[in-house]
Order: structure tokens, then C-alpha cells, then sequence
């Protein structure tokens, strides 16, 4: 089997050395070479060909981020941003990964003498899977036009009634590589009275409510960072922090959101698994759920119990996904109903809250 071969660029002559020797622990990596900035990485590029390119973002010459829109323009590879998990390096990222990273790692810190085993795991893993990834860009998206539903409201006002639990259906997202901007791609589509969105995306703590502030920006819902105890109100959606897992309970009158401090589920907190079993279990046939873009199977078990408790179920395709591990492996599992490219799944997930939640009239 050919070794994946990376090209490592950053300006600290340490982290070179550092992410040079935790890719060696891989022998299905070579790192071919490295760069201390932009210019020299972009010759590099040319002479060595590498398959996946770690990057930095704060370097001399050109910004990490100039460099990679230039490259996503000319010349599109696979890219792994390495970032500090902070508040101004999530905002970087984030913007890294609407250009077209695969995927971002933390920096490797000088005092790896208690992380080192798990930190190189982490890296070999994630330039593996940015390997097989499918390098691309920002796509613009067409805003839905959706027309305006009048209901008797326009004629007659309407007494305020408590929520019940045959109200509104709840749309619930599942990404992780690739998902951030899967997840604005949906999100952007969207009208200002869409149903409840709930999105759990494999994400740091630093980075979540960065991640909200960007998709509230972007989209006519409102978008925050989900809060313990937050009531799910249509017009607007919740994403998961990075800390906790993310589920959804009724209180006796309606959804709310709940924050978990548990352990990690499939290696992961916040877990796409979590929130399906918590939509399975209090919403069940009142649930739409997706599966987006992702590495590894953390969601399809969870979008299995939603389908056999009579949600309705899909996945992004494999065509449209910078990786198909989590929408592949539930796909496989029989867990989707329905299979679509990333830029049709807005519109059927409007179509399918139009129809009575009944389950088998959702068709």
C-alpha cells in the first residue's frame, strides 16, 4: 500500500519538528518534506506533490488563509489547518474550513510527555482520512424561495396554548468532518419559520459557540449555542457545545434542550448517537434526522433507533460528502430512508415537516 504523503508547513521550526516526528509513529505516512512559510511551501508543492498538506495559519510572507484560497483555487488538495483551540483560532478555523480545509488538529504543544501517544494517534489519523477526503471549496447556495403560508392567523388571532407533544416536528443534524460547512449549507436554505433545528457537530469546546455565532449570521433562522433548560421554539436552531452532549426532553409542556456531562460516546461528547437516542425516545415519529458528512460511524446507530421509532431518516451521498464515514455506515446499516446530495437535503427536510408526522405517510 502507498504511504500518504504529507508536506508540513509552519513557521515554528518546533511544531515542524514535533509534527514531523508523531507522522513517523504511522508507517502509512511520509512526510516528504516541510516549510516555514507560503512561498517555499508553494515550490514544495510543485516538486513534491504531496497528497495531504498540514497547515499553519500565522506565518511571514502570505497568512495561512490567503495561501489556502490561493491553493483551493489553483490547485485543490486535501488540507488539514492546524490551529490553537482558542477564541480567535476558532474563528480562523472555521473560516479555513469554509474555504475548503477537510479538517483542522490542535497545535502540538513543547510538553508532550504525558499526550504524545495520543496526540500523534489523533494526527495519523486525521491526514489518513484527509487523504481519501474530497477537496472543496465554498459553494454558493441558492437561498430557498419559499412562499409565505397564511393560515386562519391572517383572518382571526389565535389564543396562546401551551406546546403539546404532537406539535411541530424537530429536525436533528449529525456532522463531523466536513460538517461545518455541510451544516451552513443547510442552515443558509432554510426560511426564518422553519421548523426546530438541534445540531450536534463534532466540534472543540472553544469552538461551538463560534460555530453558532457564524451560522447565525448566515442564516434567516436564529442559530445559538444550545443552553441547559433552552425550550425548542420554531424559527430557531441549537447547536451542540463542545463540552457536552446535547439531548432533547419534554418538561410536561414542552421540548427543551439538555446538557450531559457524561463521558465520551464513540469517542466523542458531543455524540450524534446522544441526541438520536434522546429525539428517539421523546419525540420519536415527530422527528426528521439527518446525517451529514463525518469520519467514522457515530450517528447510524442513533439514526437506526429513529427510524425503527417511525422518524423519518436520511444521509448526504457519498458524491457530495468530504467523507462518507458517518452517512456511509448508516446507509449500510439500513438506518436512512433516503439518500441525497448535500444542496437537496434543505428542501426535503422542509417538504418532509409539511406532512403529517404519522410516519408512513412520510413518502
Amino acid at each position: 500500500m502507498e504511504r500518504v504523503r504529507v508536506l508540513v508547513v509552519d513557521d515554528s521550526a518546533l511544531v515542524r519538528k514535533l509534527m514531523t516526528t508523531m507522522l513517523a509513529c504511522d508507517p502509512a505516512i511520509e512526510v516528504v518534506g516541510t516549510a516555514a512559510d507560503p512561498l517555499i511551501a508553494r515550490e514544495k508543492i510543485k516538486l513534491l506533490n504531496p497528497d495531504v498538506l498540514t497547515l499553519d495559519v500565522e506565518m511571514p510572507h502570505m497568512d495561512g488563509l490567503t495561501f489556502l484560497e490561493n491553493l483551493m483555487r489553483l490547485r485543490p488538495m486535501p488540507v488539514v489547518m492546524v490551529s490553537s483551540l482558542t477564541v480567535q483560532g476558532a474563528e480562523v478555523t472555521l473560516r479555513a474550513l469554509e474555504l475548503g480545509a477537510v479538517d483542522f488538529l490542535a497545535k502540538p504543544s513543547s510538553d508532550l510527555a504525558n499526550s504524545f501517544g495520543q496526540s500523534a494517534q489523533e494526527i495519523c489519523a486525521k491526514v489518513k482520512q484527509a487523504a481519501t477526503a474530497r477537496p472543496r471549496a465554498r459553494t454558493a447556495v441558492r437561498k430557498l424561495e419559499v412562499p409565505p403560508r397564511l393560515s386562519a392567523d391572517a383572518v382571526l388571532p389565535r389564543v396562546q396554548t401551551s406546546g403539546t407533544r404532537g406539535g411541530s416536528p424537530i429536525i436533528v443534524i449529525g456532522a463531523s468532518t466536513g460538517g461545518t460547512e455541510a451544516v451552513r449549507v443547510v442552515l443558509e436554505s432554510m426560511p426564518p419559520d422553519a421548523p426546530p433545528i438541534l445540531v450536534t457537530q463534532h466540534i472543540p469546546e472553544a469552538f461551538s459557540g463560534p460555530f453558532a455565532a457564524r451560522m447565525d449570521r448566515c442564516s434567516a433562522m436564529r442559530v445559538c449555542e444550545a443552553q441547559d433548560g433552552q425550550p425548542i421554539q420554531t424559527g430557531h436552531a441549537y447547536i451542540a457545545p463542545g463540552s457536552h452532549h446535547l439531548l432533547v426532553m419534554w418538561d410536561g409542556a414542552k421540548y427543551v434542550c439538555r446538557l450531559h456531562d457524561g463521558p465520551p460516546v464513540n469517542r466523542h461528547k458531543p455524540s450524534v448517537d446522544v441526541l438520536f437516542r434522546s429525539m428517539a425516545a421523546s419525540a420519536g415519529v415527530g422527528t426528521i434526522a439527518v446525517l451529514l458528512t463525518g469520519m467514522g460511524d457515530d450517528g447510524a446507530r442513533g439514526l437506526l433507533e429513529l427510524k425503527q421509532a417511525g422518524a423519518a431518516t436520511l444521509v448526504q451521498d457519498e458524491a457530495s460528502s468530504v467523507v462518507w464515514g458517518m452517512p456511509g455506515a448508516a446507509w449500510k446499516l439500513g438506518a436512512a430512508a433516503e439518500m441525497l446530495p448535500l444542496d437537496h437535503i434543505a428542501a426535503r427536510l422542509l417538504a418532509l415537516a409539511r406532512q403529517p408526522h404519522d410516519g408512513a405517510s412520510r413518502t
